[in-house]
């Protein structure tokens, strides 16, 4: 059985990549969908790691498993 993951990968404030990931994907999504999503978590400063607060995007991608 084939699984999809959609890692949204960050840039924290201390230089360091962070990837948040989310099971099972919508299969219609757009790079613009994904692009506006994940600068908005940078502007409402939804999350934060152990380096600070994320603070750029730097990628996303669908993994099949």
């Amino acid at each position: 059985m084939e699984t999809k993951v959609l890692e949204l990968i960050f840039i924290n404030a201390g230089g360091k990549k962070v990837t948040f990931s989310l099971n099972d994907p919508r299969e219609d999504l757009t790079e613009l969908e994904v692009r506006g999503v994940m600068e908005n978590i940078i502007t409402k400063n939804v999350f934060n790691s152990n380096a600070g607060n994320w603070a750029a995007v730097s990628g996303a991608r669908v993994i099949s498993r």
